[in-house]
């Protein structure tokens, strides 16, 4: 499918963003298709991964975070903090160790200039898996977050490998051609 067609197939179906079909494959891919009890959105804007959660896994709660503004989402708990702040949400907290899926589409502001943008990209990823690993259930539960193909790819993956017994990498279709982003899906 083209790119610009996947947009379109999007707006078509009435989700927000395009990347709801790369968390699909994604999730299809992995089987996780058993239901989900709660799920932990990080970097969330504009909310798509968010929605297409609360669509097709209507049991499950919700919770998504992100600097940036986000639109309601039906049966999503948003809220309008950094992930470096984590911690200090109670809403987030009651539920630590309790997720059975956290889902990060983080990006940071890009700059230009590989090197820092480099290292703030693995500063989130690192920032993401971390907090999975201390976030999710002990059983049965999963992280996927969205990273680049760099320099760091490799130290990100083995950091993963230190906290989920599979670490895989995925490119879904529905990512431009051109992107050097790429998904790493860790799970326990």
């Amino acid at each position: 499918m083209h790119a610009d067609s996947w947009a379109i197939k999007a707006k078509k179906l009435g989700y927000r963003s395009r990347a709801v079909f790369k968390l699909e494959e994604i999730l299809n891919k992995l089987h996780k298709k058993k239901s989900l009890k709660n799920v932990l959105d990080l970097g969330s804007a504009p909310g798509g991964w968010s929605q297409y959660i609360s669509v097709n896994y209507p049991s499950t709660k919700v919770i998504a975070i992100d600097v940036l503004d986000m639109q309601p989402v039906e049966k999503v708990t948003f809220i309008k903090d950094s992930i470096e702040n984590i911690e200090n949400i109670d809403e987030i907290k009651i539920i630590k160790g309790r997720f059975d899926l956290v889902i990060s589409d983080i990006a940071p502001n890009l700059t230009g200039i590989n090197t820092v943008d480099d290292e703030n990209i693995l500063e989130l990823n690192l920032l993401s898996v971390n907090i999975a690993e201390k976030y999710l259930t002990d059983q049965n539960a999963a992280v996927v977050i969205k990273t680049f193909q760099n320099n760091n790819l490799k130290s990100l993956r083995k950091h993963m490998e230190l906290f989920f017994k599979i670490v895989q990498t995925y490119k879904p279709a529905a990512s431009k051609n051109k992107s050097a982003e790429i998904y790493l899906y860790g799970a326990r």
